[in-house]
């Protein structure tokens, strides 16, 4: 565990009249997962064995799911577009204790607990290349940055408390290569490159799609695509998410966007019936705010959005007037292909009468240690007003 050696560090803005309450989990490219409160104190930290490789959970009983990464992208044999991988799911106890365990090859970038215990996520195929009737087929993407002269492909996969497969999803199957077309000036390695799962209020699931630009929703029934949202709106986006009004919320990362200024990313909201953007949060100068993989956004019970520049080691709290009302920077350094970053995966806010919380000890004296290293009296932050 290492810290970061740049000025503005922790919480270093808040507007306690208008941010929503809570308390925050994130995980940064090292073996630890954070819960701070709102002044960043450190109120609970879980010591696993692995780098994360995906977003992490709080369940209701309080525990936490985990995705690790057992083997880096170099030591499998795959490109550095694949470096976001796991391979085991772990659940952990509030005390760090692990209580669940299990294997998933080829795991990558999310994993979504599921109301009945089982656990969605996704995977690239563990056999590998798309079928050759599909690759030829596949538009988009520069010629000849196949790997290997070949293209991976991606599923999805439903698991139980046993780590039985009970629903599965191959994207191949259902996609059109033609229609589902990657981005001209994207890597011909992999394909759709699913990034995130959200189960939809009709017990569909939603899935963002980096390489076409778009995010889509699967039939659970059928595995049929349903919808698309998205396409030539958006470029390279994660974490599309259904909000209770059936909008879709997504980060929309930026890269390779078809203007003049620099890339920039946003946070848009886009109505399902219409596919256009009903709302969206940038950057008052665009390129301000970039984050060019991961990303994360939420929107919370007041209306405010909960944003992750996951680039920048960053988590921002904005209104519905894209006004900034709370800000951290993470004072915690991990390691990804070879680079010492404050990068993360993404965060959630979570109430403090959130299930998940319930009874639980949320103390910042616990952690007297973390605290003085990285809690708010370690930083010279000026801009904080009068909090609470």
């Amino acid at each position: 565990m290492s810290i970061a050696k740049t000025a503005k560090k922790g919480v270093t803005f808040c507007n306690p009249n208008q941010i929503n309450e809570g308390y925050t989990l994130f995980s940064t490219y090292n073996y630890d997962v954070w819960l701070i409160d709102m002044e960043g104190y450190i109120v609970n930290r879980w010591r696993t064995p692995y780098t994360p490789g995906a977003h992490q959970w709080l369940l209701p009983n309080g525990n936490l799911l985990f995705a690790g990464m057992i083997k880096s992208h170099e030591e499998m044999g795959l490109p550095v577009e694949m470096s976001a991988i796991g391979g085991v799911l772990l659940e952990f106890d509030w005390d760090s204790n692990l209580v669940w365990k299990a294997t998933v090859p080829y795991q990558n970038h999310d994993i979504r607990p599921l109301e009945n215990g089982h656990v969605l996520y996704h995977s690239y195929n563990p056999d590998g290349i798309l079928p050759h009737h599909i690759a030829v087929r596949m538009k988009g993407g520069r010629s000849g940055t196949e790997f290997e002269g070949k293209v991976w492909g991606d599923m999805v996969h439903e698991i139980d408390r046993e780590g039985r497969t009970v629903w599965e999803w191959k994207a191949c199957e259902h996609l059109d290569p033609e229609i589902d077309a990657s981005c001209v000036l994207e890597n011909r390695t992999l394909w759709p490159y699913i990034n995130s799962l959200w189960i939809c209020q009709d017990g569909n699931v939603l899935m963002s799609l980096r390489a076409p630009n778009e995010a889509i929703k699967v039939s659970y029934e059928t595995g049929d695509v349903v919808a698309r949202y998205g396409k030539g709106k958006i470029t390279h986006g994660h974490d599309a998410r259904e909000l209770d009004n059936g909008n879709i919320l997504l980060f929309d990362n930026g890269s390779h966007r078809h203007e003049y200024l620099p890339n920039y990313s946003r946070v848009v909201e886009i109505d399902p019936d219409t596919d256009e953007i009903v709302w969206e949060y940038k950057a008052s100068y665009p390129p301000d705010f970039y984050s060019p993989v991961c990303g994360g956004c939420e929107r919370l019970p007041n209306g405010n959005t909960v944003i992750c520049d996951s680039w920048n080691g960053r988590i921002f709290e904005v209104t519905h007037e894209g006004e900034l009302v709370w800000e951290y920077m993470s004072p915690f350094v991990g390691s990804i292909v070879g680079m010492n970053t404050t990068m993360m995966w993404r965060a959630h806010r979570y109430e403090s009468d959130s299930p998940a919380l319930k009874g639980r000890d949320l103390d910042r004296k616990k952690f007297p240690r973390e605290n003085r290293m990285f809690g708010p009296d370690s930083f010279n932050n000026r801009f904080i007003p009068s909090m609470f």
